[in-house]
């Protein structure tokens, strides 16, 4: 077959809901583009891991102390499961890490934002996480084989965070005045960020269109969002929170909250790498990386060993 016949049959199996596997042949742009989601993916998943690591010497009590560390480790896990996923494709870990040190590859912007005290522990688990389900539930119906199933289990896994921190807010909205105030600061300070990180709205998003004709993604950026806001505001108010926005508002024929517009400004400066905490997660990412050289080195030397010995 040629080219355009091989196109042809391969958006027939997409249509058809098959699962597109490594071995399978694919078009450039589906593989350039699945590779850049899930490398950008995958690095969230690490670079995630340094907000909450701030607290897991500082947690309340020794319980909260060891969901904490279960979570960062949950955490790792998954960037393990992307970036093997994304290995897939034909590119090295060791490429995918250089792009992201290098500033050729992204993360998360929400990832840039500091976290200050308990009550934000608490606001990325409910609120961060929740709209990381929301997304990575969608995912796990993905037409590339190998990163639809590793959704399932790190969605389960998320779906334990969202509880921790929506059970850290719920405590603190029932503990004293200056608890309550803590929690609602961190609900002003991450609800945004929150919602931005479903990305641009679906007319101005460069990726949407194409993702979701090869069903990399099968609901758009704005569906999503919507569904979390209708989910976490029901949530905020049952524990007596407020979400920081003046102009949101119930569309009874809809069913939908409505909410008032989303600093898109903020969002691309983040994204350009000027937010508040940049430069302090790369550098950072850099440092452990150079440090863990030995241990990688090591792990190489031993599978290189292994192999020599059952060869003899």
């Amino acid at each position: 077959m040629n080219e355009d016949q091989r196109l042809i049959q391969f958006e027939a199996r997409i249509n058809a809901g098959e699962k597109i596997e490594p071995k399978d042949w694919m078009p450039e742009a589906y593989r350039k583009t699945l590779l850049r989601q899930i490398s950008q993916h995958a690095h969230s998943e690490v670079i995630g891991m340094q907000p909450e690591a701030n607290w897991a010497l500082r947690a309340p009590t020794l319980r909260a102390k060891k969901i904490l560390l279960a979570k960062i480790q949950d955490e790792g896990g998954h960037g393990l499961y992307l970036y093997s996923a994304a290995e897939t494709l034909g590119v090295d870990r060791a490429e995918m890490i250089e792009q992201l040190q290098q500033g050729k590859a992204k993360y998360s912007s929400i990832f840039n934002y500091p976290t200050l005290n308990w009550a934000d522990m608490g606001a990325i688990g409910w609120l961060v996480d929740g709209a990381a389900i929301v997304n990575q539930t969608m995912l796990a119906k993905c037409s590339y084989g190998p990163y639809a199933r590793a959704m399932l289990r790190i969605c389960k896994e998320e779906g334990f965070h969202q509880r921790q921190g929506y059970e850290i807010m719920a405590k603190m909205m029932a503990g004293n005045d200056a608890q309550k105030a803590m929690a609602q600061d961190a609900m002003n300070c991450w609800w945004w960020p929150s919602l931005m990180m479903f990305g641009p709205h679906d007319a101005d998003s460069p990726h949407t269109k194409e993702s979701m004709q090869w069903k990399i993604k099968v609901e758009s950026n704005d569906k999503l969002r919507q569904r979390f806001i209708n989910r976490t505001v029901e949530q905020a108010y049952h524990i007596g929170l407020t979400v920081p926005d003046p102009k949101l508002k119930y569309n009874k024929e809809t069913m939908n909250w409505e909410i008032g517009p989303i600093n898109w400004d903020e969002f691309w400066n983040v994204v350009k790498g000027n937010g508040p905490c940049n430069h302090k997660r790369m550098a950072h990412h850099i440092k452990y990386h150079n440090k863990g050289q030995w241990v990688r080195d090591a792990a190489i030397a031993f599978a290189q060993n292994e192999t020599f010995v059952t060869a003899l």
